[in-house]
């Protein structure tokens, strides 16, 4: 019978619509081109006695033909029960299943019948329907529909750029071993250490910089490529779009990154398939930061596009970030090639989006509200990838600024005189030393002049009725060791101010809810019922929803409005007695987050606890398990 390097033949051959080369097939096995000639001789003279043979075309390759459609079938058809014999891992939950059909429908160049993929999955067809909605609704991101035919089954229905989008991200991105299609270990055989030789030597010689990401993204695109043209199939661009790629100079680099390809592997690419390479290059390369370079990103339009999202984090983040240089030239960096994408509609694989999400939420927060600002610039949708890659220069300016942060800054209010103002300021400066810059004192009636933006609170020996943008902490004139110890939570950063937004009449416990919607509506209509927000407040929170997702992993969700919506800042806390499954990924712990409008406050520590919750399985695991409000924060005390 055939082995496992014929089967891998008999398939490819018989997918294909036009002749495979030897080189090709060789290198899908891994093997030398002498030993790939002996293996298809062998299937050759198998298929003969079962109604099919391959036939070598000069110059061309091999193709398959059948002569007796029965008797062939009835090979296919032993083939196939001795397959299913074989042990295989059965996708188990609704992600799984999704991801299985899809990259089976990518991979499929006919129509798949709905009992074969719910019989190979050993689920209902009724099962397979609910997973069809979350397959249809992944697709049509990429502008690919499902088409049904009665008696034939589904089939993805997309242009060819559309469905390598797809193909790249669900093919070649998915590290999960269930139920991977055997076509899919054909296209990650090709040799991509050639091919990533090549590419890396063509942008040397022509001195464009590609990330370590975007290099991968480019030899997969190439990869699919190749695949694909095996195969019959081209990309198709507009005609105007085209000329103007083929008088930039990544044109010129891209042709020369084909030529080598096609001489490497007995491949030929059209113009088409050449200008897709540059658009590649167009939309990932990076700058390298000479002065020329910063010149020339630096443009008019895109500086534009940058201070506007800056100002836009800025007032409803209070980050303090907005004249950071270096973020400024990071994102100017980081936007002119992505304009680019954007002009192609190319997707961008972001492998640390997960991990991004999960360890600076307040980055990733700060990115979304980026991300709306840019595409309503440039009149396009930014997708979760990308704003992730926004958060990483975000969150680099918030460390940034910590770092240059120094001490914690107070000023000193006092209605009893200079002479008291001055005991309160050498208390403090002998009990805290460089740990607190006391920046000065002031009388109440003066406290109108000073601007409070570089100061952290203030401590006052009188009653401030008046809201101001920063905590005030109100001590005796003769300050004892209890106004010390208060003043010690801001000073050292213990964080114990952060308890003041868990409200026990807004923490809700071991809920039966079995829906984000549910879980949702639920929260909204009892913030409602207090009076806390008004009616629109949920429609915000499904929007920011829609813009990514607020699953952040480790069972946690930390849903808000896309703008605030509050006239003060507080978190609601919502546990599950059972996980729902937020988009892709299941969640038991909801965190609601409100934040003031027009806030002036530093929220960085707030930011920092729900972090720390992400971060750690074992945290949410006893938060979850808590039965009460004292239960709850005697776990949150113990992360202190």
């Amino acid at each position: 019978m055939l082995n496992s390097r014929m089967e891998t033949i008999l398939r490819e051959i018989m997918a294909a619509e036009t002749p495979v080369t030897g080189t090709y097939l060789a290198n899908l096995n891994q093997v030398t081109t002498r030993t790939n000639r002996e293996d298809i001789k062998e299937l050759t003279a198998i298929l003969a006695k079962h109604g099919a043979h391959i036939e070598s075309l000069m110059g061309k390759g091999y193709q398959f033909e059948i002569n007796d459609e029965k008797l062939f079938r009835n090979f296919l058809k032993e083939l196939t029960g001795r397959d299913d014999k074989k042990k295989v891992s059965v996708p188990k939950t609704p992600e799984e299943r999704a991801n299985f059909i899809i990259r089976r429908l990518l991979l499929s160049e006919d129509y798949i019948k709905l009992e074969n993929l719910a019989d190979v999955m050993y689920i209902s067809k009724s099962t397979i329907q609910n997973d069809l909605r979350q397959v249809k609704e992944i697709l049509s991101k990429y502008d690919i529909h499902l088409e049904a035919r009665p008696s034939y089954g589904i089939k993805v229905i997309g242009s060819e750029v559309k469905l390598r989008f797809a193909m790249s991200e669900y093919v070649f991105k998915r590290n999960d071993e269930v139920g991977i299609d055997s076509m899919i270990d054909s296209l990650k055989q090709v040799d991509l250490d050639t091919i990533s030789a090549i590419i890396i030597n063509q942008i040397n010689t022509h001195d464009i910089t590609l990330s370590d990401i975007a290099l991968h993204n480019l030899l997969i695109h190439i990869a699919i490529a190749y695949k694909r043209i095996n195969s019959g199939y081209h990309v198709t661009l507009f005609h105007k779009d085209l000329e103007h790629i083929l008088k930039q100079k990544e044109y010129k680099v891209a042709k020369e990154i084909v030529k080598a390809v096609e001489d490497n592997f007995e491949v030929s690419f059209p113009r088409e398939e050449v200008a897709y390479i540059a658009i590649h290059l167009l939309g990932t390369k990076m700058l390298s930061q000479t002065n020329e370079a910063v010149e020339s990103v630096m443009d008019e339009e895109i500086l534009e596009i940058v201070t506007l999202a800056l100002e836009r984090i800025e007032n409803e983040f209070n980050l303090g970030i907005h004249d950071d240089q270096e973020l400024i030239l990071g994102l100017s960096l980081h936007l002119k090639p992505a304009v680019n994408r954007y002009k192609y509609g190319m997707n961008i694989r972001n492998p640390m989006l997960t991990d991004i999400k999960k360890n600076y939420p307040l980055a990733f927060e700060a990115a979304v509200v980026a991300g709306l600002a840019i595409g309503a610039a440039t009149r396009t949708e930014i997708d979760e990838n990308e704003v992730g890659y926004l958060a990483l220069h975000i969150g680099a300016a918030i460390e940034r600024r910590k770092l240059k942060s120094g001490p914690k800054r107070c000023l000193i209010v006092c209605a009893s005189g200079l002479g008291t103002a001055q005991l309160i300021y050498y208390k403090l400066k002998n009990q805290f030393g460089k740990n607190l810059d006391v920046v000065g004192t002031t009388e109440y009636y003066k406290l109108h002049e000073y601007n409070l933006y570089d100061i952290d609170f203030i401590v006052s020996s009188i009653p401030i009725a008046e809201k101001l943008s920063v905590p005030v902490i109100q001590v005796n004139a003769i300050v004892g060791e209890q106004d010390l110890h208060l003043i010690e939570r801001y000073v050292m950063e213990n964080n114990q101010s952060v308890y003041n937004y868990f409200d026990q009449e807004l923490m809700f416990l071991r809920q039966n809810l079995f829906s984000v919607e549910g879980v949702l509506e639920f929260l909204a209509n009892t913030l409602i019922d207090k009076r806390l927000v008004d009616e629109d407040f949920l429609e915000a929170v499904l929007e920011r929803e829609r813009v990514a997702p607020t699953s952040f992993g480790n069972l946690v969700a930390v849903p808000h409005p896309i703008t605030p919506k509050t006239e003060k800042t507080f978190l609601t806390v919502c546990t599950l007695e059972k996980p729902v499954m937020w988009k892709d990924k299941p969640v038991q712990f909801v965190c609601l987050l409100c934040v003031e409008k027009n806030s002036q406050v530093d929220l960085q520590a707030m930011y920092e606890i729900i972090g720390m919750i992400i971060e750690s399985s074992s945290i949410v695991q006893k938060l979850i398990k808590a039965q009460s409000y004292n239960e709850f924060m005697k776990v949150l005390e113990g992360i202190m």
